[in-house]
Formats: structure tokens, C-alpha cells, sequence
């Protein structure tokens, strides 16, 4: 799909991040851990990025998490957030095949942003009754209140800036039902799947997103 959206609320979910929600359009359909690519113009020049959804469902809006590095962030990082109630920007998608089919156990592995995907999957899974294990490595955590909420929920919910390799050892069961998302830089992913294999599982069966 590729269609005009509107910005239905921007909120600080974290340090240097915000949540984005946008009404969804008509016939939008779409998974947690999927992907959509967000366009504007900014001081003329045409921007184009990619932002896995921070949601669990896409039911009347749908959501993606912004980072911003102040050292770093190009024009299009901080047009998104600056983003006000009322605007609009183009989407496209959504993409990609490493998303949520409702599996009884979900096991998120997320570095930095990935953390959107994992908040979002976690949501979902626990709304079907399934179990979640979400492992999170960051030196400044983002959706804090969301986590605490699976937390309370009966998820399991690791928070470190350490490596993770015990903290997956926990958590994966290698069990038939249940499924491993990797979401996050590429140095993130490959300690992942490092950690996953060392844990018993197999991470070529693990549903990946390298954010490069």
C-alpha cells in the first residue's frame, strides 16, 4: 500500500525517542515486527525510511519508535520528531517476514531500536494468551511503562547493557512451539544468534531483522 497518513499522536517514550502513532488508512493491514517506509519532504529534498512497528495491532492506528542521536540525526530524524497531531507524511509497505503469526512462545531478542518490534510483539502474544520473553541490551532503556505492563502481565522481561549470552541461555527453550525474533543493529544480531546457538536453539530458525 502506498498512501498519505496522519500523525494521531507523538509521544516521548524514552531518552532521545518517541513514539509515532498514525491513523491507520483503509484496508491497512499489518503484523507486529513487520516494517513501513515513511517519505516527506524536508526543506526540499525528498527523504525515504524504514520503521518497524512499535504496535500490536494496526486497529484504527498503528505505531513506530523514533531514536535520535543529537550527533548524528539527519534532517528526516528530526522532522519525524518534530511531528505534531494533524500532520501528514507518505507510508508504503508493509514489509518484511520476520513477524508475529501467534506463535504459544515468543522470544524477543532486541538491541537498541529493536526494542519497537519487541514491545509490540510482547503486546500482541500476551493479548492471545501465549508466554513472551523479551531480552533487551541498552545503556537507555525506551518504553519503560510498556515493559513493566508485560512484566505485570506474567512476561519475562531482561533489561541489561551487558552481553546477553546467560540471559538467552534462560529463555530459550529450543521447545516446538516456540519462535525467536532478533531485531536490531548488526553487531547486535550476530551476539544474538551466537547466543542463541550456545543456548541449545537454532538460529537459523529464528525470524531476524538486521537494521544494518
Amino acid at each position: 500500500m502506498d498512501t498519505t497518513v496522519t500523525v494521531a499522536a507523538v509521544r516521548d517514550v524514552g531518552p532521545e525517542t518517541v513514539a509515532i502513532e498514525f491513523e491507520s488508512p483503509d484496508g491497512f493491514e499489518a503484523d507486529p515486527g513487520q516494517f513501513v517506509k515513511l517519505s516527506a519532504a524536508v526543506e526540499g529534498e525528498e527523504y525515504s525510511r524504514f520503521y518497524t512497528l512499535s504496535s500490536p495491532d494496526v486497529e484504527g492506528t498503528f505505531e513506530v519508535t523514533v531514536g535520535i542521536d543529537p550527533e548524528e540525526a539527519g534532517p528526516f530524524s528530526q522532522f519525524l520528531v518534530d511531528l505534531d497531531t494533524g500532520d501528514t507524511l507518505d507510508v508504503s509497505g508493509p514489509f518484511g517476514q520476520s513477524y508475529y503469526q501467534g506463535e504459544s512462545r515468543a522470544v524477543v531478542l532486541a538491541g537498541g531500536p529493536g526494542i519497537g518490534p519487541a514491545v509490540g510483539i510482547g503486546e500482541a502474544a500476551v493479548a492471545d494468551g501465549n508466554q513472551v520473553a523479551i531480552i533487551y541490551q541498552t545503556s537507555a532503556p525506551a518504553h519503560e511503562e510498556r515493559l513493566d505492563e508485560l512484566r505485570d502481565a506474567g512476561a519475562s522481561v531482561v533489561i541489561t547493557d551487558d552481553e546477553i549470552t546467560d540471559a538467552v541461555a534462560d529463555v530459550v527453550t529450543d521447545g516446538a512451539e516456540e519462535q525467536v525474533f532478533v531485531y536490531g543493529f548488526s553487531d547486535f544480531v550476530a551476539a544474538a544468534e551466537g547466543a542463541i546457538d550456545a543456548a541449545g536453539g537454532d538460529s537459523d530458525a529464528a525470524k531476524v531483522e538486521n537494521f544494518g
